[in-house]
């Protein structure tokens, strides 16, 4: 008899409102062998209010290197696991990646059980562009560091996603307009899902503003998305600097590499660059001159 190899499966579980555990999350917690759980005890309630009873380990930060040969040898006899987070989607700034890894290396099928994301669901009610957006997580709780991650990031032509703890927004918000601008337009998703559930919207300036005089935005559970870098000014662009570092580098690049390489040298929007490319690579070569015929004797 072939020995069945186990699973892992990687479950998303509420951020907030309960109603919102998918009928399959249910049955994949119902059905594990065992549950690795960032927090035991917030896992369990959840449990306990689906009117599951499953097996729990603890797998978090500080214990996850430990606890995955354990995990593996459950895998390894055949066991299911499913790994959970306290809310939301696992490995978003949660742990469980060390797992995730190692289980794929060693062949073990790794299946997702999608569901709620704070992330997704800020980008949904934030009112700002949402084709291109990049996650940065919590930001360093130090100043320096907070600030230095931030200048890092003030050309970032995507929407940006953080979160951040409540005692923290208002040196983070200060942080964010010093090293953004005070103009950039963002949001502050609080308590998603929640009884409380609140989104502010404006300028960073004006959320730094309600943030000092607002009590209740500075409690529950935030997520900051923030407009992306606007893309420089074609008046600011040195066209001639451009055309010449374009043809440069077409000579040994694809015009669309080329493009992007000349964007990033001179500042200049990358949809101008390759224009440009285009419009050089299209140009056709100078014909050759024709050779004159010899006089007559």
């Amino acid at each position: 008899m072939v020995k069945m190899r186990g699973r892992l499966q990687v479950v998303a579980t509420p951020i907030g409102n309960l109603a919102d555990l998918s009928a399959r999350a249910r049955e994949a917690l119902a059905s594990a062998d065992v549950i690795a759980a960032e927090d035991t005890r917030h896992t369990l309630a959840l449990l306990r209010a689906i009117g599951v009873v499953r097996p729990l380990v603890s797998l978090h930060g500080h214990n996850e290197s430990q606890r995955v040969p354990e995990l593996l040898a459950r895998l390894e006899s055949g066991e299911t696991v499913a790994l959970v987070s306290d809310a939301g989607t696992p490995l978003m700034s949660d742990p469980g990646l060390e797992l995730v890894q190692r289980a794929a290396r060693a062949g073990f099928e790794v299946h997702a059980i999608p569901g709620p994301s704070a992330i997704v669901s800020a980008l949904a009610v934030a009112g700002l562009p949402t084709a291109r957006f990049c996650f940065e997580g919590f930001l360093p709780a130090r100043e320096r560091e907070r600030r230095t991650a931030l200048a890092r990031l003030a050309h970032e032509p995507r929407t940006l996603v953080f979160f951040e703890a409540p005692h923290r927004i208002v040196k983070t918000l200060e942080d964010m307009v010093a090293e953004l601008g005070a103009g950039r337009l963002a949001a502050v998703a609080r308590e998603l899902t929640k009884a409380h559930e609140t989104v502010y919207r404006g300028t960073l300036g004006e959320l730094l503003a309600r943030a000092r005089s607002e009590e209740n935005f500075r409690r529950g559970e935030l997520t900051l998305v923030v407009h992306g870098a606007p893309a420089p000014a074609a008046a600011d662009v040195d066209e001639a600097q451009l055309q010449r570092t374009v043809a440069l580098l077409a000579k040994e690049l694809p015009p669309a590499r080329a493009a992007a390489l000349a964007a990033q040298l001179t500042g200049a929007p990358r949809a101008l660059a390759y224009a440009i490319a285009t419009r050089s690579s299209a140009t056709p070569a100078p014909a050759p001159p024709a050779p004159r015929e010899e006089e007559a004797p």
